[in-house]
């Protein structure tokens, strides 16, 4: 078995990892007049991930928002928000999300090492090439091409990587530069983890290439089982190229209920209640990003009307429905690759302690028998997951 093989083995052999989307900015997840008990405050937000964390999740993903969009009336900064949940809470890691081309990379490398060090090594980052055009162009700022971008995020990435580790950083590229620059402090030291992890999204050609040569996770926007599997095989191709292994993160909006009926029907109930117009216009500015793709493989663009609704394709993970068939598709997606879920709730407090109470047991004890019964390795093997 080849040591990449090995690695893969070793991460899908793993338990399984959650995040939760943490609700930094107002409207909720699902674009729909349904009620949606959350809140984009602050308070509301310390408490939530103290829960979290006492209910099996090991990361939040802090949003990035700069103007109002599709429901998002009111946006708080990622980083800073992020700082706030590490010090609220003792085992919970937080990822911010940021934008290449609004952030200097030296400056966000700096402002993470120090969130990194006041949280006991707790800092992660997820680095977005961006879709919605107003953000930038309303900011003063170019917007790039689509493929540009990802180029762009590509150099990011890079310079975050060597400056965090390099006593001596030297990057000349088209887009940033570092001259002999030292970092110090260096983020927390941590067995197996030389800096804080660095997530990176989008579901496009170039998107995957780029998370297979210098990401740590790859997050893909919801899908199915076989939407999954080409990305996964795509990522794990490029990163074998690079003699390098990826992990692999997927969305999901979470209905769990103790039918399956009360479930279905929460579903149909936000999606009959979809603000139509906030739908359709984020339809729009999603899919003329993705068409700019030079193969049309772009987010989005087999999305329909009632996926976008929640606004990163959750309802195609298809985690709805009681605790046993949640739990059930859940370790099933573990087959295929996935090592962490990203996930989204209707009425958050209620909800995750749901997941804490109800699903997350039966997540293990299938995960459990799986590895015992010795079929999680065919599995993997079948699914072309261990595929050097």
């Amino acid at each position: 078995m080849s040591d990449i093989v090995s690695e893969r083995l070793d991460a899908a052999s793993a338990p399984l990892q959650f995040a939760y989307w943490v609700p930094n900015v107002s409207g909720g997840l699902v674009v729909s007049t349904i009620e949606q008990r959350t809140d984009w405050s602050y308070d509301y937000n310390r408490k939530l991930a103290v829960l979290a964390e006492n209910n099996g999740f090991d990361y939040a993903l802090s949003q990035v928002r700069y103007i109002a969009s599709y429901g998002a009336a009111y946006q708080h900064e990622s980083t800073s928000f992020s700082l706030a949940l590490l010090l609220a809470t003792e085992r919970l890691k937080v990822i911010a999300a940021v934008h290449p081309g609004l952030w200097q990379p030296g400056v966000l490398a700096k402002f993470l090492t120090t969130a990194d060090h006041l949280s006991g090594g707790r800092a992660a980052v997820n680095v977005v090439s961006g879709w919605f055009k107003d953000e930038f162009t309303k900011l003063g700022e170019p917007w790039l091409e689509h493929d540009e971008r990802y180029r762009r995020t590509e150099e990011f990435i890079t310079y975050l990587r060597r400056i965090w580790t390099d006593d001596h950083a030297e990057l000349k590229g088209d887009f940033y530069r570092l001259h002999d620059f030292d970092l110090k402090p260096k983020p927390v030291d941590l067995p197996g983890r030389p800096h804080p992890e660095i997530f990176q999204g989008g579901n496009s050609t170039a998107a995957r290439a780029l998370a297979g040569r210098v990401s740590d996770w790859y997050f893909s926007n919801g899908k199915d089982f076989d939407g999954l599997t080409e990305q996964v095989v795509d990522v794990n191709t490029e990163a074998a190229l690079h003699g390098r292994t990826v992990k692999f993160g997927l969305n999901g909006f979470l209905i769990g209920r103790d039918t399956e009926a009360e479930a279905r029907d929460v579903l149909h109930e936000i999606v009959d209640k979809a603000d139509r117009q906030a739908v359709e216009g984020f339809g729009s500015a999603v899919k003329q990003a993705g068409n700019s793709t030079a193969d049309g493989k772009g987010m989005w663009q087999d999305s329909e009307f009632a996926d976008l609704v929640q606004y990163n394709d959750g309802f195609r993970t298809g985690l709805v429905g009681t605790p046993e068939q949640i739990a059930e598709r859940i370790v099933a997606y573990k087959t295929r690759g996935v090592n962490l879920f990203l996930l989204g709730f209707l009425h958050y407090l209620e909800d995750v302690e749901y997941f804490g109470t109800h699903i997350l047991p039966l997540v293990r004890e299938l995960e459990a028998d799986l590895t015992s019964s010795g079929r999680l390795e065919s599995e993997l093997a079948r699914n072309g997951v261990l595929t050097a």
